[in-house]
């Protein structure tokens, strides 16, 4: 699972040496995944989580300090008799990943360090229209330079990170189609790699999947192993974590819950279809119940966002329509998933105070009352910077796979740089 501290135990003398090598590159794995994802852990919490003894888990620890991948501190005391147990945290600034995301109004790019630390982080608005793969992959460069990520963190990158308002392959991260973005049939992988001039693992992801993955490791879903995130900006994206993990489906197409259909006598969506989800909740939707012509846009929102914070009764039933609609759907996401926790991002989570009411309506009206009585809706903690960082949370993955094997490659291929 995501976060998991799961433990292999060497017990058997049947091991052979390659067996033992295994298991120790195992729980090294496990001790770095869980330091990553809660600071400041005590040896003697390690302990407690593994079941291993305190001399094996201190050779553990001991390993990954070498390595420069954590640091130990000493513990507090808390009245109890005899030395306390150190406390290990992440190094920040060993291991970096860059996370980028390509929304339709804004950019944005991070580099964020082992443990979640945000070292940088920038968003700019961009005009619509100007969505181009290529002038795109421009401006995400031109980002990740104003940042330094190349000049400054280049020799500790792990790998990229994509978060795309789109449906993505699972198999090879191909965007097959973003249609609010204008793209088919696209390797932005490949792009961006070839842009940047840095041979690293590119992870592209379906922006609210990748907004589930952060709310759920750092944000409102922590601690809950059952949820669905919402997001919106144009279109209407869904990410559902079952079980402590994503669901993908079978090639990655899973969570486009912006296109259940929920009125038959509805709208033609822009996926091709009538009657989405997104063609009642999303961003025009909003704008038409609002009394708003044209094709949207921020301002336009903004502007409705203002008229109902005066009181305005237009724009209050505009959000009061979101909100049935919003209600009408989750109803049926209550009752297939039975998550735990709903958590409302991006656009969703600046609309809460305004359809909650209507929303909250709906929902007790349809769903089966032994699911709806089991979830919480909420605001999303991490706000529209969620699936910038759920994106950096995947771009880790080589390295929590297997720490020594990213140390030994990294020390090996900067040694080469230096006698270059």
């Amino acid at each position: 699972m995501w976060g998991d501290t799961t433990i292999v135990q060497a017990s058997s003398s049947a091991l052979t040496g390659a067996n033992l090598e295994t298991v120790r590159r195992d729980n090294l794995s496990a001790i770095l995944r869980h330091v990553h994802l809660h600071p400041a852990t005590s040896r003697s919490a390690f302990v407690a989580l593994t079941g291993l003894n305190r001399s094996t888990v201190g050779d553990l620890v001991g390993e990954l300090a070498e390595r420069g991948l954590v640091r130990e501190s000493p513990g507090e005391r808390l009245g109890q008799p005899g030395r306390p147990s150190p406390t290990v945290h992440a190094v920040a600034d060993r291991a970096v990943v860059l996370a980028v995301e390509p929304a339709v109004d804004s950019l944005a790019v991070a580099v964020v360090g082992l443990g979640g630390t945000i070292h940088e982080l920038v968003r700019v608005d961009r005009p619509r229209g100007h969505t181009s793969p290529e002038s795109t992959v421009q401006d995400l460069v031109d980002l990740v330079h104003r940042v330094g990520a190349v000049a400054r963190y280049a020799d500790r990158m792990v790998g990229i990170g994509v978060s795309a308002m789109a449906i993505v392959r699972r198999s090879d991260g191909f965007i097959l189609l973003a249609p609010n973005l204008g793209w088919t049939d696209l390797a932005l992988d490949r792009m961006l790699v070839e842009a940047l001039g840095m041979d690293l693992p590119v992870t592209v992801g379906n922006e609210a999947d990748m907004g589930a993955v952060a709310e759920h490791l750092r944000g409102a879903g922590q601690g809950s192993d059952d949820l669905i995130y919402l997001s919106t900006e144009v279109g209407v994206g869904g990410g559902v974590i079952i079980g402590g993990q994503p669901l993908a489906g079978l090639a990655g197409f899973g969570g486009e819950v912006g296109h259940i259909a929920v009125n038959p006598e509805g709208r033609i969506c822009s996926c091709g279809s009538r009657g989405c989800w997104e063609t009642e909740i999303g961003e025009l939707a909003l704008l038409r119940y609002a009394g708003h012509g044209g094709d949207g846009g921020r301002e336009a929102v903004d502007a409705v966002f203002a008229a109902a914070e005066a009181g305005s009764p237009t724009a209050l039933r505009a959000f009061a329509e979101v909100g049935r609609w919003l209600g009408l759907g989750l109803a049926s996401l209550v009752n297939i998933f039975n998550p735990g926790l709903v958590v409302l991002g991006t656009r969703f989570a600046r609309m809460h105070p305004f359809t909650q009411d209507a929303m909250q309506r709906e929902l007790d009206a349809r769903a089966l009352r032994m699911a709806r009585d089991l979830v919480t809706v909420v605001a999303s903690r991490l706000g529209v910077d969620a699936p910038l960082l759920g994106a950096a949370e995947t771009a880790f993955a080589p390295l929590l796979r297997d720490p020594i094997a990213w140390v030994e490659r990294h020390d090996r291929l900067a040694g080469q740089a230096r006698t270059a």
